[in-house]
């Protein structure tokens, strides 16, 4: 099965390719979407929803997992950042129903055990759960990566974490 996870993000918006067995996963790819500072918010929209279209034709995921998003302080960067998922989400929906959602602290419970940890366990336990050779840059991919793993550990229990 492959897995395509999102960290949701206007500026950088972080994506992760695992192929796993539901006990092993296999790292295929990671990186970034990213869009030009300063530019329109309807290009830089439809920016995404381009790269997002482009991942979907190279790796065809079985199924594809969102970060939910939380913000705590700013309202204004929350609402662009809830349009740059909005349009992801669109893509992604274009081409399957198998779409999935997990909060921040459901990940990093996951992948370290520990609901609160910080961003440097949580980059290391990717490495470690991927044999990668470093840790993944920027941090949006590896943050993404972390989201495809969780949704590859939650198999059993899926459906519990579908976008409705």
């Amino acid at each position: 099965m492959i897995i395509l996870g999102i960290d949701p993000g206007l500026a950088l918006m972080g994506y992760g390719v695992i192929e796993t067995n539901g006990i092993k996963h296999r790292l295929i790819q990671y990186g970034v979407l990213s869009t030009v500072a300063n530019s329109p918010m309807p290009q830089r929209l439809r920016s995404i929803f381009a790269g997002v279209n482009q991942l979907m034709d190279i790796y065809s995921p079985d199924d594809v997992a969102f970060e939910e998003l939380f913000f705590a302080k700013n309202v204004t960067t929350g609402m662009a950042v809830s349009a740059a998922r909005g349009v992801a989400l669109v893509a992604a929906a274009q081409r399957t129903e198998n779409l999935f959602e997990y909060t921040p602290m459901q990940i990093k419970q996951a992948i370290t055990g520990y609901g609160k940890a910080d961003k440097h366990q949580m980059q290391q336990m990717v490495k470690l759960l991927l044999n990668m050779d470093e840790i993944a840059k920027p941090d949006d991919a590896a943050d993404a990566l972390a989201v495809a793993i969780t949704h590859a550990n939650s198999m059993n229990m899926k459906n519990l974490y579908k976008i409705k």
